[in-house]
């Protein structure tokens, strides 16, 4: 994140925490010796969100100046309320475009100045609803946006509360206010969604139907929104096997937005796929850089090892590492339990996540570390849930396949095992070894299991042939 003037995002704690201990920024008197009564109980000191919100900002993006803008119209202008909100909502894309945090602590200061304002206005409880979201409080999101939808019920509020119970495993419920999303309005926001539950219910054609929709109603004047839907849809036509589509989506969403972190990830980990680690490494360091997230740091450190640069892997696993279990608990545990490494911890992370997120990606993610950790009866029941929606992630379906055959499945294990295949290239290389270490427990002289397989791997269930096929 560029630098703040005075306040940034990753500041702020820094600025309050020893106002905390001082009272504004005064040392307390130390106590006499002649005194025997107890020193009075420190005081803390609540930050102005105004303050907070009109905090001198650096930057020149489109977005930074878009902040710079409304901050002035704060100070000057008759119509504060307005300028308040749209202020509220460039930190929201600030905090997208720049996969920093803090910046939704900024955007809710200006929901919480708009509530002082006017108590329960619904600008507020909208704005304030997708920071909670975004910051993973969903139960707390989830009632402003009931709230909201039962006051006025516009698009965006359908949005908010199908994205709350999207992430709390309430898929109907989530399709319900998606439809409700669509029929209020019908735009790139309710396509994208309509496309991502089709997708995770297992309708992959309906999913790029419905994302190549959203594409088509993109406009460059919204260049973040415009390229997560160009990212997505490449992503889709990976899992479709059409390869090339993909290439030209995840280049869409780079001219769009040149350093746009998940598309360079895309890019770069099927670069990784097709034996070009140089590459490779160039789009994933980048990526890392702007968004170094568990899964950006993970393929990068996955790229530096293809290329035997193990020393530079080791440095960005202990980035990882470092920060991991409190950046992204979920995807943490998936490294560890991948790597064989404290499956104990990867676990209990998965379990914390599961508290909050009970969706299929975390039952997944449960399901693995518990496999991991050798608990395979209680992983199968894990990966039960993590199916039961027919999501054709390739993650997900890899996970299913080496858990069902660690318990002994064979039929089930073959059958993810198939699915899986096509996908090759949204793994990882750690990923796809450990995949196509099972073929060697199946029967591979059954006719139906061969029927059921790709044409190549038929005929062959060698790693090379099927590592072949995948490409």
């Amino acid at each position: 994140m560029k630098t703040l003037n005075c306040f940034s995002p990753a500041a702020v704690c820094a600025i309050l925490w020893p106002l905390l201990l001082t009272g504004c920024g005064r040392p307390a008197a130390p106590p006499t010796t002649a005194s025997t009564e107890s020193p009075p109980p420190l005081r803390a000191v609540s930050p102005d969100p105004r303050a907070l919100a009109l905090a001198p900002h650096d930057g020149d993006d489109p977005v930074d100046r878009d902040i710079h803008r409304f901050q002035g119209q704060v100070r000057n202008s008759s119509n504060r309320r307005a300028a308040l909100e749209r202020l509220g909502w460039a930190f929201v894309a600030k905090a997208r475009g720049s996969f920093d945090t803090g910046f939704y602590k900024l955007a809710e200061a200006c929901a919480d100045v708009l509530d002082s304002d006017s108590p329960g206005g619904p600008e507020a409880l909208l704005l304030r609803g997708h920071v909670f979201q975004n910051l993973h409080r969903f139960q707390e999101a989830e009632s402003l946006a009931r709230e909201l939808v039962a006051r006025r019920g516009l698009s965006f509020d359908f949005g908010l509360l199908g994205d709350t119970l999207m992430e709390r495993g309430r898929i109907q419920e989530a399709v319900a206010a998606y439809q409700s999303m669509v029929d209020t309005r019908p735009d790139l926001q309710s396509y994208a969604r309509i496309a991502h539950v089709r997708w995770l219910t297992g309708d992959l054609d309906g999913a790029i139907q419905m994302m190549q929709a959203a594409v088509n109603a993109s406009s460059p004047a919204d260049a973040d929104s415009a390229a997560w839907v160009n990212h997505r849809l490449a992503a889709l036509e990976v899992q479709a096997g059409n390869p090339e589509a993909a290439r030209r989506n995840c280049a869409a969403a780079l001219e769009l937005r040149p350093d746009y972190a998940p598309a360079l990830l895309l890019r770069g980990k099927m670069l990784l796929a097709q034996n070009d680690a140089a590459a490779a490494i160039a789009d994933l360091e980048r990526a890392a850089q702007r968004n170094p997230l568990p899964e950006y740091q993970w393929a990068l450190s996955e790229a530096l090892r293809a290329a035997r640069r193990e020393p530079e892997a080791r440095q960005v696993e202990t980035r990882l590492r470092s920060r991991g279990a409190t950046s992204d608990p979920r995807t943490f545990a998936l490294y560890l339990a991948t790597r064989g490494e404290e499956p104990s911890l990867a676990v209990q992370l998965a379990e914390s996540e599961l508290q909050q997120r009970e969706d299929v990606f975390t039952h997944d993610a449960l399901a693995w570390a518990l496999a991991a950790a050798g608990r395979i009866e209680e992983a199968g029941t894990q990966m039960t849930l993590a199916l039961a929606e027919g999501t054709g992630d390739a993650r997900l379906l890899f996970h299913a396949a080496v858990i069902a055959a660690r318990a002994g499945r064979t039929e089930d294990a073959t059958q993810w095992f198939t699915k899986v295949a096509v996908m090759m290239d949204l793994l990882l290389p750690s990923e796809q070894e450990l995949l196509l270490r099972l073929p060697d427990g199946f029967a591979r002289r059954d006719a139906e299991t061969k029927a059921d397989l790709p044409p190549s791997a038929a005929t062959d269930l060698s790693a090379p042939a099927l590592a072949a096929e995948g490409k």
